[in-house]
């Protein structure tokens, strides 16, 4: 099920250009006309419907393609071919990740890897990640962290950077398309107790214990994956 709002906004990440909106005759919906021809209709239910040109690529960027035949070109649509990765101190794991995410043909948008351009941190993490329509979030233990005068709960977390910038993709892409890779989940404290975040927990090999589970992930929000070897 789908709200206007997510549809509006996946349409704009996916680079659609809305034409109107405008309440369907019946007045069960919303109806959105695209500026290449496309008709959505959002039904008050959260059913969407795509009708009229290049029904292909907009059932694409919605996650919602309906057979196998339908042709999608990619590179009209950059945000499904990248994706955002967050990490801290933990570099194996964010080597391993980089190099899954390339085997599967897209581009990961590292912060420490992308021009600066002047921007601030915040800045610069805001233009990134309107590029995206996925993220990717690695919480490792690489800090220690418990109450005052309660040394006895001391538990591995996160780095700061990296509950701050999981705090932004929420708010920029929603729950739904930022996955946690949380490792050794055991002795980690998890940096949000939010509900329903998509925590994917590993140990030591990323691509086998994890590598699955978030594909099918990123499949479901619309991104094409061959994953084979992983």
């Amino acid at each position: 099920m789908s709200s206007l709002v997510e549809v509006r906004d996946q349409l704009v990440a996916g680079n659609f250009t809305i034409k109107s909106e405008e309440p369907m005759r019946d007045g069960r919906g919303t109806q959105v006309r695209l500026t290449n021809g496309s008709v959505v209709n959002i039904y008050d239910t959260g059913t969407v419907q795509v009708q009229g040109k290049e029904q292909a690529s907009v059932k694409y960027c919605l996650g919602i393609s309906s057979t196998k035949s339908e042709k999608v070109d990619i590179s009209a649509h950059p945000a499904f071919s990248k994706i955002f990765v967050v990490y801290g101190h933990d570099e194996n794991s964010k080597t391993a990740l980089e190099a899954m995410l390339r085997r599967w043909k897209l581009e990961p948008l590292i912060l420490d890897q992308l021009p600066s351009e002047g921007q601030t941190i915040i800045e610069k993490l805001e233009k990134y990640t309107s590029e995206v329509n996925f993220a990717v979030v690695l919480a490792t233990p690489d800090d220690i962290g418990y109450r005052v005068d309660h040394e006895d709960e001391k538990r591995f977390r996160a780095r700061q950077n990296v509950v701050l910038e999981l705090g932004m993709l929420l708010t920029r892409l929603g729950r739904k398309n930022v996955a946690i890779l949380i490792k050794s989940q055991d002795d980690m404290e998890r940096p949000s107790d939010i509900q329903g975040l998509l925590y994917i927990p590993f140990k030591d090999d990323l691509r086998k214990e994890a590598g699955v589970l978030l594909a099918k992930e990123m499949e479901s929000q619309g991104y094409q994956i061959t994953v084979g070897d992983l």
